[in-house]
């Protein structure tokens, strides 16, 4: 064979191996991607074991604290679907055209405690003219950032309304996330922590010692959504399953309360 027909031939062969390889890889389906808020892990964890042995189809979920699994996706990180712990960074994808609006669902709600290491016999009354800082005597009060993450921001809000955040604004260790700050206190790294009652339940090193006040702080709301750059069908179907009454139990059990409602726009 011509040295140039042999040339041709070798390339005509190495673009339909291309075309071959390409079309087998599209004919897997991925996995489906998930950033979810760390207070969500343990009723997610579950959730998602339950329609992986439903569909057969494989779920990877990243925990982090949302503002910043928020700031991944807005950087390209190839995420399905977002789960946050508030409303305010699920606004913010929205506000920037990255998720895709008419999958937007407000579907749990939580609640904010102050909890202690195991074993702590203190109980705090969390109302207005609270001196929290009489109960830390030198230790810390463990909170997500307050600048950024839900539960940090929220914890804020309380103490505020409270009036108690003069007086512990200087002694507060902020963590990266609520499981982070959570873990602070059930290793007895610091004497009192502001964390959801989910995250509480799920960690047997800590007691609540006291529930913040509904009307204290914005109301506790985890949005989800499917990201504008998601093509995956199962994503879909995973976010269908997330808001029906057979992943309900999974949330419940761990003290989320179960809103399911849909919510389009930003």
């Amino acid at each position: 064979m011509h040295p140039v027909q042999a040339l041709k031939t070798g390339l005509i062969g190495l673009f339909l191996a291309g075309i071959m390889l390409a079309s087998g890889a599209s004919a897997q389906t991925r996995d489906v991607v998930v950033f979810a808020a760390a207070s969500l892990k343990n009723s997610l964890d579950e959730a998602s074991a339950a329609w992986m042995r439903e569909t057969g189809k494989r779920i990877v979920v990243s925990y982090a604290a949302s503002n910043a699994l928020a700031k991944q996706i807005e950087a390209g990180a190839p995420a399905d679907l977002f789960f946050s712990a508030d409303l305010d960074w699920m606004v913010y994808l929205s506000s920037k055209g990255m998720i895709k609006p008419e999958t937007r669902a407000s579907l749990l709600g939580n609640s904010l405690v102050l909890v202690a290491p195991k074993g702590s016999t203190v109980q705090i009354a969390l109302q207005p003219g609270l001196d929290l800082a009489s109960f830390l005597g030198g230790e810390r009060l463990a909170m997500g950032h307050v600048g950024s993450v839900p539960a940090g921001k929220y914890g804020k809000a309380a103490l505020e309304h409270l009036g108690a955040w003069q007086g512990v604004k200087e002694k507060i260790a902020q963590a990266d996330n609520v499981r982070a700050a959570l873990l602070l206190v059930s290793r007895g790294e610091a004497s009192l922590g502001i964390v959801y009652k989910t995250d509480a339940v799920a960690d047997p090193g800590v007691a609540i010692v006291g529930t913040f006040p509904e009307a204290s702080h914005p109301p506790i709301i985890y949005p989800v959504a499917l990201t504008k750059e998601s093509s995956n069908p199962d994503a879909a179907s995973f976010l269908a399953f997330l808001r029906s009454d057979k992943a309900r139990p999974s949330f419940e059990k761990q003290g989320f309360a179960f809103i399911g409602k849909a919510s389009s726009g930003s």
